[in-house]
């Protein structure tokens, strides 16, 4: 279980910060606990927890796999709030879902079932793939009520009232879609990125690039172009379906992880002093 004493802007605050993500309970139950918290150790500063659901439109198939493999193993809302609660981690949880499952938890219908009890476990926020700003005041008011973030995603075509719709409801960071289409690893940077961030540069909100960073050195990349921290997914899912088609252990994919979390964190920190660099070169007399 998270210390939820540490918010999810805070986790920004200093340095450039890494965010990686995983769908809770793929493989399994046991292995994901371990894969988790393997994250922690290799740098994280906030864990996307992906609760599964059965038609996740915004996945690349990395992770439309990763969701399949969860549900078949049994995960279900009510399982993912008992994995939230054996987890032994430091850093904030953030619940990536989709409406649907928050909406119709609990007895009865409305977001507020869920964030209530996902505060409980210490769960900072969430990210919502499908559910559109102009749609989202019921849960950004029980969000509200129970301090929790509401991260939203931005893409590079959101622009005009949409984006201005988006800022005013999110909290905690704002998840910059870096590209068009669904996530998965990539082997370059999209040149949308500075644009992207320059768009977003109006709000005092931590700025997050995600979508189809792979290595350290696209984590350097992305912060030394203006974002505060890097969101990684299907890299890291990889690791796992890797492990889990070759038969590997739980500890070797857990230490495979904490490796490249370790190379992607560094990446990010590398990213910031490169930034600071040019703007102290920019600021020099000539």
């Amino acid at each position: 279980m998270p210390d939820d004493d540490v918010g999810l802007e805070a986790a920004f605050a200093g340095e450039p910060a890494f965010v990686p993500y995983l769908a809770a309970g793929d493989p399994s139950y046991e292995a994901s606990l371990e894969y988790v918290e393997a994250l922690e150790r290799g740098g994280a500063d906030v864990i996307e927890l992906g609760l599964p659901f059965s038609e996740p439109i915004a996945e690349g198939s990395t992770i439309q796999e990763a969701v399949v493999r969860s549900l078949e193993g049994g995960m279900t809302p009510e399982r993912f709030f008992e994995f939230v609660a054996d987890l032994d981690v430091d850093v904030p949880l953030v619940c990536m879902t989709y409406y649907n499952l928050i909406y119709q938890y609990g007895e009865s219908e409305g977001p507020r079932p869920f964030v209530e009890r996902a505060a409980a476990l210490g769960i900072q926020g969430f990210v919502v793939p499908d559910l559109p700003a102009e749609e989202a005041d019921p849960l950004r008011d029980a969000c509200d009520e129970f301090g929790l973030d509401l991260v939203f995603i931005v893409a590079p075509t959101t622009v005009d009232d949409r984006l201005e719709r988006i800022m005013d409801q999110v909290s905690g960071y704002v998840y910059v879609q870096a590209r068009l289409g669904v996530t998965g690893a990539k082997d370059d940077v999209s040149d949308q990125t500075g644009a992207s961030l320059e768009r977003l540069s109006a709000w005092d909100v931590p700025k997050a690039v995600g979508f189809g960073i792979k290595t350290g050195e696209h984590a350097s990349e992305v912060v030394a172009a203006g974002a505060d921290g890097v969101i990684v997914g299907s890299a890291l899912v990889d690791i796992v379906a890797d492990g889990h088609r070759e038969d590997r252990t739980i500890v070797e994919t857990a230490q495979r992880l904490e490796s490249k979390a370790h190379e992607l964190k560094q990446g990010a920190l590398e990213g910031g002093r490169r930034r600071s660099g040019e703007s102290l070169a920019e600021s020099e007399p000539t």
